[in-house]
């Protein structure tokens, strides 16, 4: 198992890209790759050069083929517990990570590996994809960030996945809402870097802004988060950041105006 870290300077900022490498087991996730996953997102989020994150899985039969079952099978009571709660603070470590995490998703992304999607930004899934919550068919509730399914798929369908543990294909998660791009596996990696780029060409700060707000969007009361969001607008005045992004676009009225 191993964690491949590797970045690309975008020439607006770095791209950063993230593997995790376990392919002779589905790129399942044991103790190890977690805490290895944990330290990477850890290390990189106090880097103000990186614009945005791609999470992937090595190879291309997994994203992640969910929890390591031989380490489940021989968890009890107590460290059950710490299993999983290492596992959320991976989630949460993306999910509170600074700058977008778009996940490249190729092959099986079963359980943890689904939890692990949802909780990055963006979902970009190759058509071989394969999606699902299988916990319940080896003997355990589907917990932690699959809280977070009925945001992006509604009600049923997370019912739906959770409770028959049955798996749906690409086309099928692309429907549903909770990929929000597929693509032929041989442009997978393109689709992903032209989104990356997207991110990497606009405002760094106000990317971050706009990130901290989004999590702000999912807990606050709706008459708080518009009052957050003038607050953010306010705030990036504070730097030269506007000013300076802005000019570009006037420049070039003021040469289509004469």
């Amino acid at each position: 198992m191993k964690v491949d870290v590797k970045r690309r300077d975008s020439g607006t900022g770095q791209i950063v890209y993230v593997t995790y490498d376990r392919q002779d087991k589905l790129n399942a996730l044991n103790s190890d790759g977690i805490e290895a996953l944990s330290s990477s997102f850890e290390s990189l989020s106090n880097d103000p050069d990186v614009r945005a994150v791609i999470l992937t899985g090595a190879g291309s039969k997994a994203f992640i083929g969910g929890a390591d079952i031989t380490e489940l099978s021989n968890l009890n009571p107590q460290t059950a517990k710490v299993f999983i709660s290492s596992l959320h603070d991976l989630f949460v470590r993306v999910r509170a990570f600074p700058v977008p995490v778009i996940a490249q998703i190729e092959g099986y992304a079963l359980g943890a590996g689904m939890e692990l999607a949802a909780a990055c930004d963006l979902r970009i899934g190759a058509e071989n994809a394969i999606f699902g919550m299988p916990e319940v068919r080896v003997g355990v509730p589907s917990v932690i960030e699959a809280a977070l399914l009925p945001r992006l798929v509604g009600w049923g369908r997370s019912n739906y996945l959770v409770y028959t543990g049955e798996n749906i294909d690409g086309k099928t998660a692309y429907e549903w809402g909770f990929l929000e791009q597929i693509v032929n596996s041989d442009r997978l990696a393109d689709e992903t870097n032209r989104a990356a780029n997207a991110i990497a060409s606009s405002g760094p700060l106000a990317i971050r802004s706009q990130k901290h707000l989004i999590r702000q969007w999912e807990v606050l009361p709706l008459e708080q988060a518009i009052v957050a969001g003038i607050d953010s607008f306010g705030s990036a005045y504070e730097t030269d950041e506007p000013k300076r992004m802005m000019q570009p676009f006037l420049d070039r009225k003021v040469t289509k105006d004469t």
